[in-house]
């Protein structure tokens, strides 16, 4: 068997101690004052864009809206979390760095680190509370049967989470190895197994663990968990900071992302007449769409319905050097052909446009348009 990297080797660090280089308090957006500033081109495409959305509202169609991470940087949560509560976006969808971005903010008011000068000091990414209490929150999470955003908006707004008892998770184990246990019972039964052997590192007691929240009304996750509206996280192994810490599972993850992933492709079931938006997302968004499509259009087909009457909108920073809804697939010796994401969209039926565009100023231009 192949040697294994110990993570228990590693020293975290006080997140206190780390040097922060976004202030939420400075950088949130207020879109009642920030002015946007878009070319008329742009600004055709948020008039367009705010009229597929109404129409999709009026007919129950999904709005889903997909983001990296600098959209939580950005200080965009005020700005994503009005659209949701007044009805407009249905699903949001960002990857492990946005939800960890947003819980930073929630739980100190700052987020962002200088990487080169930590990873030179091997300190990158090594910061106790991101790494313990983010883990901590999906193995329990897991175990609760919740997806990853889920389990990470209810541990921001509850303001801490509950540990199960010992008996409860060896009573759960034992249920999972009777010979009649069905998938559910199985199911919880490895979370229960895999929280048990995080808690063993962990000095907490059974029952509710407080960890305070000061800013949590920073939270898109948290405003989200409170509306009922699905948040999810789709992260990729090795990607994220949480991955540094000697508390990460893989297990918790991959449980708590499943259910995720399905909640997005139920979301994307309902795209006809509906609306996808794709924010500064080069990899994940289009990466998880496809393969929610064609999931999606397998079954609808079985049942003799389409998924054809969407449209897709993809907003990034990347300069716009080919008209794809005119002109299709660029050829292979062009370097637009190498810009994933439109590659991706552009073959996925439905309508497409890319407009290049800071996601501040867009997306509170949408703000507006829908108010």
């Amino acid at each position: 068997m192949k040697q294994l990297f110990d993570r228990r080797s590693l020293a975290p660090r006080p997140l206190a101690e780390r040097r922060n280089k976004i202030d939420f308090a400075r950088t949130q957006i207020n879109p009642e004052t920030y002015e946007p500033q878009l070319t008329d081109d742009a600004r055709e495409t948020v008039r367009q864009l705010a009229c597929e959305i109404r129409a999709a509202r009026d007919c129950g169609a999904s709005v889903v809206m997909a983001f990296g991470a600098h959209s939580i940087k950005n200080g965009l949560a005020p700005v994503l979390t009005g659209l949701m509560q007044d009805g407009w976006i249905t699903h949001f969808a960002t990857n492990g760095a946005g939800v960890i971005h947003d819980w930073e903010f929630a739980f100190q008011g700052f987020s962002g680190e200088d990487v080169q000068r930590y990873v030179a000091e091997g300190q990158f990414g090594l910061w106790e509370e991101t790494g313990l209490y983010l883990n901590l929150a999906l193995a329990v999470g897991a175990y609760e049967g919740r997806g990853y955003g889920e389990a990470v908006g209810a541990f921001i707004t509850d303001e801490g989470l509950t540990i199960p008892a010992p008996g409860d998770l060896d009573a759960a184990i034992a249920a999972g190895a009777a010979a009649d246990a069905d998938e559910v019972t199985l199911a919880r039964a490895a979370a229960a197994a895999d929280l048990k052997a995080i808690m063993r590192y962990i000095p907490a007691d059974p029952g509710f663990l407080h960890v305070p929240h000061p800013f949590k009304t920073y939270s898109l996750q948290a405003a989200a968990y409170l509306a009922g509206t699905p948040s999810t996280a789709h992260p990729m192994f090795g990607h994220d900071i949480i991955y540094t810490h000697p508390l990460n599972r893989g297990a918790p993850i991959g449980r708590t992302a499943d259910r995720d992933f399905l909640s997005f492709v139920d979301s994307v079931s309902r795209l006809e007449q509906g609306v996808y938006l794709s924010v500064g997302s080069a990899v994940m968004s289009p990466m998880i769409f496809e393969k929610a499509l064609s999931m999606s259009r397998n079954v609808a087909r079985q049942r003799g319905q389409a998924i054809e009457n969407f449209t897709i909108h993809v907003v990034d920073l990347a300069p716009a050097t080919w008209d794809w809804a005119h002109d299709g697939e660029p050829p292979q010796d062009n370097p637009a052909y190498y810009l994933r994401f439109c590659k991706t969209f552009s073959r996925m039926g439905g309508r497409m446009t890319y407009t290049s565009a800071d996601n501040r100023a867009f997306l509170v231009a949408l703000y507006h348009e829908l108010a």
